[in-house]
C-alpha cells in the first residue's frame, strides 16, 4: 500500500514537497517514483529513483524537481520548486518490485495565482 501526501495550492514560483510511504511487504530491490496526470492528458513519468539512489528526472522538470528516498522509512520524496501553472496535475507515486507495480491514490498539485 502506498500513501501519498503533500499536495496543495501554490503560487507560481513556489515550492512543495510530496511524500509517499510504502507499507506491507516490500522487496529491497525496487524502484519508486512519481507520475503526474493533468486533466485530459496522459499520465507521464516525473521522476524515479532506484533502491541504490540512481535517479531519472523528466526533462520538463529537470533542475526544478528533486527526488529522494529514505529506505529505512520506505518513503520517497519529490521536492518541487519554481513551480509553474503547467505543473498542475494529480501526482501519483508508485513502486516497482519483484511482484509488480503498485500505485498510490494520487495527490493534487495546483499552481495558480
Amino acid at each position: 500500500q502506498l500513501q501519498a501526501s503533500g499536495g496543495g495550492l501554490v503560487q507560481p514560483g513556489g515550492s512543495l514537497r510530496l511524500s509517499c510511504v510504502a507499507s506491507g511487504t516490500i522487496f529491497s530491490f525496487n524502484v519508486m517514483g512519481w507520475y503526474r496526470q493533468a486533466p485530459g492528458k496522459r499520465r507521464d513519468l516525473v521522476a524515479s529513483i532506484t533502491h541504490i539512489g540512481s535517479t531519472n528526472i523528466a526533462h520538463s522538470v529537470k533542475g526544478r524537481f528533486t527526488i529522494s528516498r529514505d529506505n529505512a522509512k520506505n518513503t520517497v520524496y519529490l521536492e518541487m520548486s519554481s513551480l509553474r501553472p503547467e505543473d498542475t496535475a494529480v501526482y501519483y507515486c508508485y513502486i516497482i518490485d519483484n511482484l509488480g507495480t503498485y500505485w498510490g491514490q494520487g495527490t493534487q498539485v495546483t499552481v495558480s495565482s
